[in-house]
């Protein structure tokens, strides 16, 4: 596993926060919170996808899971290159962009979870499907615990992440058989191995390359530069900043 994650935009309140806590525990949140990676979750998305598509009255689920994906991955991507780019962030939430851990956690989890349930007797899908939405909140957490995100962006990630799938899922008819067991393990297996033996992950190393070709920049925009750039600003159009601006005028 690669050494601790800087915050994904480049900036931390707290730099020492996580290396405060005992050795065993950072090591844990290091590893749980890789679980919310691409590379991790959407090979399990894709197992999952494939099997519904085997049959006729699975595909309206897996169609619309697919085009929700789409559409909050490319939310979220837009949401980092315009501010990696062009400097679209909120200083006062501390928001550089959407979470995509979270993101990703709270989109595919969930309707993994619901897919395992298959036709297990009410109310087991839904204790599923609230299991996957709470592991999907602690990956949420563990990107604050661990400073890869501020709070804004790993609960804002989740809610986008959560809003896809409840919609998946609310708008199409769950599948009626469970995936055999031999998919239930093997997508078990890459969840619980994955964390420890794949490589860092370079998905904002390739979205910074990618917000960079399009505006032109020569570096990234980062969180250190926008909390600067916001005290600036609230420097020039302060009380105080506007008298003394005055006197100088009238001297």
């Amino acid at each position: 596993m690669g050494p601790l994650p800087m915050r994904e935009a480049f900036g931390t309140h707290n730099p020492g926060r996580l290396a405060s806590r005992p050795m065993n525990s950072a090591r844990a949140w290091l590893l749980f919170t890789r679980v919310g990676e691409a590379q991790m979750l959407l090979p399990a998305m894709a197992a999952a996808l494939a099997w519904l598509w085997l049959s006729p009255e699975s595909r309206a689920l897996a169609k619309a899971w697919v085009g929700a994906g789409l559409l909050v991955t490319a939310v979220t991507t837009a949401s980092k290159v315009g501010f990696i780019g062009y400097e679209l962030g909120a200083a006062a939430i501390d928001f550089t962009g959407f979470s995509g851990h979270s993101m990703f956690a709270a989109l595919i989890l969930p309707v993994l979870a619901r897919i395992a349930a298959g036709r297990a007797a009410a109310p087991w899908p839904r204790i599923a499907v609230a299991l996957g939405y709470a592991l999907a909140a602690a990956i949420a957490y563990s990107r604050i615990v661990t400073q890869a995100h501020s709070t804004s962006e790993a609960w804002s990630g989740l809610a986008l992440g959560g809003a896809a799938s409840a919609w998946s899922l609310l708008a199409t008819r769950a599948p009626v058989a469970g995936p055999p067991a031999w998919l239930l393990a093997v997508l078990l297996a890459w969840m619980l191995a994955m964390p420890v033996g794949a490589p860092p992950s370079r998905t904002h190393d390739w979205v910074t390359a990618i917000s960079l070709e399009l505006s032109g920049r020569a570096a990234p925009y980062t969180r250190h530069k926008m909390h600067r750039d916001a005290a600036a600003q609230r420097r020039r159009t302060s009380p105080s900043a506007s008298g003394e601006h005055q006197l100088r005028l009238a001297a």
